[in-house]
């Protein structure tokens, strides 16, 4: 893509991100998507074959770029420890700091089809494999119980993870997400060490 056209499919997701926070998916029609990224309606469709492209590509493009934070992130760490401690610190403090993403990560996801959820969580996917790499560092360095199974365990991380954020926002956002981090890392190292 070149960099106009990168920079236009930019704005399409940031203006998809903003609307289907505020109106949820099914309230988000192409043409509010199109007002909000200043296009015209007929310019989303030179992007997106249809509504439901816009959100697996928002998913594909804000996971990815995160996944890519946590990647370079956890290259600075020395033992899992660290690592679970980063990935977590991100994860609040990104979705603390853009709660249209953390709208349409934690709400959109559940609401979304069948289909829809298993071309997104093609790109959730990345995160639990990154995820479990760690629970397998911490192991293999034998701070991590020998018997975890690292595929399960990935599963309990993230998904403790998201419910914290998901009860942030429920909640209204009445208190830091990123002031969460610590309980939560302690409250898995209790679970995870040997």
């Amino acid at each position: 893509m070149t960099s106009r056209k990168q920079e236009k499919f930019e704005m399409i997701l940031d203006a998809a991100q903003k609307v289907i926070a505020e109106n949820g998916f099914h309230g988000s029609q192409v043409s509010k998507i199109a007002k909000e990224a200043g296009v015209a309606d007929g310019t989303i469709y030179l992007y997106f074959k249809k509504k439901e492209d816009i959100l697996i590509s928002l998913f594909e493009d804000r996971l990815g770029k995160l996944v890519d934070r946590f990647n370079s992130s956890i290259q600075e760490t020395d033992t899992a420890e660290q690592a679970l401690r980063k990935v977590c610190e991100i994860h609040f403090t990104e979705l603390e700091n853009n709660v249209d993403l953390a709208y349409v990560t934690q709400i959109e996801l559940r609401q979304s089809s069948i289909e829809l959820r298993k071309a997104i969580g093609l790109s959730v996917k990345p995160y639990i494999q990154l995820i479990e790499h760690i629970v397998q560092k911490g192991i293999h360095e034998k701070s991590f119980r020998p018997e975890l199974d690292p595929k399960l365990t990935r599963h309990l991380i993230f998904g403790a993870m998201d419910e914290v954020v998901t009860s942030w926002l429920i909640s209204g956002r009445k208190y830091s997400l990123s002031a969460q981090v610590d309980k939560t890392v302690d409250f898995f190292l209790k679970a995870l060490n040997s």
